[in-house]
This record gives structure tokens, sequence and C-alpha cells, in this order.
């Protein structure tokens, strides 16, 4: 990303002196027309990179990926530059982070994907989900599982009454001191959901297509 440094040497002195507004007109579009490229280009930069308030780019998985076991230990296996985990179940690209319904032949049915980073201390999530019918997902908050589903179908909260059945919907977490206070288009999900010290943020696969989009961290100290 380049910006340009435009002078205005030559400039300042008839830009002052000049009382011809004709030319203070012409002067003035010529400044704005020369800073103008640089800014929107700054502006618009679309390579921006992963970061703790924005885990999602919206092109592909990168800073995320799935948890193995190996040799009794757990190891992050991340899928960054991929649109696509192995088995399918998972897309990123064009702004949505999707689940997919489950293939029997392409591996098991109830698989996650995790962020590569953890998040201790007090922080807010914020996202958008749209689910398809009687679809069933999950956001783990450190580890820990609150239901995101088609939820006047699937429950457990069938009593919403913001609740967009098909459409995008705004789920909002608040942690503080551990503890996560959770709502749906500002309906209360969880009051008081406790939560372990630190961990990873994820994102369960169950059945159905679950969209996600528009995911924001904000650490809050």
């Amino acid at each position: 990303m380049k910006l340009k440094i435009v002078s205005l040497q030559g400039l300042s002195s008839p830009f002052i002196t000049n009382k011809n507004p004709i030319n203070l007109i012409r002067r003035l579009v010529m400044m704005v027309l020369l800073i103008l490229p640089g800014w929107f280009s700054f502006a618009s930069d679309p390579a921006k990179p992963i970061s703790l308030s924005h885990p999602f780019n919206g092109k592909d998985l990168t800073g995320w990926g799935s948890l193995e076991t190996q040799n009794k230990k757990t190891i992050f296996e991340p899928f960054d530059g991929k649109q696509e985990s192995k088995d399918g179940r998972f897309t990123g690209k064009k702004r949505i982070l999707a689940i997919n319904p489950w293939n029997e032949a392409k591996g098991p049915h109830w698989v996650n994907l995790w962020t590569a980073e953890e998040y201790p201390g007090d922080f807010s999530l914020s996202l958008e989900f749209r689910a398809s019918v009687n679809a069933d997902s999950g956001i783990f908050l450190r580890g820990k599982q609150l239901q995101c589903r088609d939820y006047l179908v699937a429950g457990p909260y069938k009593t919403l009454k913001k609740y967009k059945a098909q459409d995008w919907n705004k789920l909002e977490v608040i942690v503080k001191d551990n503890v996560a206070r959770c709502t749906c288009n500002g309906e209360v999900l969880e009051e008081a959901f406790p939560l372990p010290p630190t961990g990873r943020l994820g994102i369960e696969a169950d059945r159905g297509l679950m969209e996600y989009r528009k995911i924001h961290v904000k650490i809050l100290k």
C-alpha cells in the first residue's frame, strides 16, 4: 500500500493571497484530485491481517484450524490459506464462514473448527448467523458450548420473540470475570454462563447448513 505525498510548495502563497474566487476553486480542485487517490488506496486496502479483533478475514480459513490428538498430545492443525477443510464441513469465502451438511463419505459427523488464538480475560464477541431449517451448530467459548441453532425448531431457546427463521440473527456475548452474558437479537439466551479462565473460540458442525459472518471480538481488558 502506497500513499501519494503531495507537495503544497508554491501553492500556499497564491492560495492565501489570490482574491480571485475562480482561481481559488481551481486550486482547491487540484489539491483534492492529488490527495484523493492516495486516501482511497489507504481506506479500501483489502489485505488486512488476521487479528484478535477480526478472527475471520472473510476470504478463507486463515486463523482457524482443527485440534488433533497425536501421541497423547493435542496438536493444532491450521487451515491458513484454505477456503475449505479436508472433509468439506467448513468453508470460508465471500465473507461467510459456512458449516456444511455432513457427508458420510468424507468424515465423522461431529467436528469442530477452532481459532488459533486463545482468549483470556474479559472480551466481547459479536457475530451474525443464519440457520437452515432445524440446523444445529454451536459456539465454543473457551471450550464450553453455547448452542447456536434454528432455535424455534431445534431449541433450546424456543420462546424467542425476535429470532428470524432462515434469516440473519445477531448473537452477542460479553465475558466478564469468566462469566458470559449471551443474547440473540437482544434477547437473553444465558444470563450467567460460567467459563474457564482461558481457551479458544470454536464452531461446531452437527447438522444442516449454518452460516456465520461479521465475527468480531473486542478485548475489554
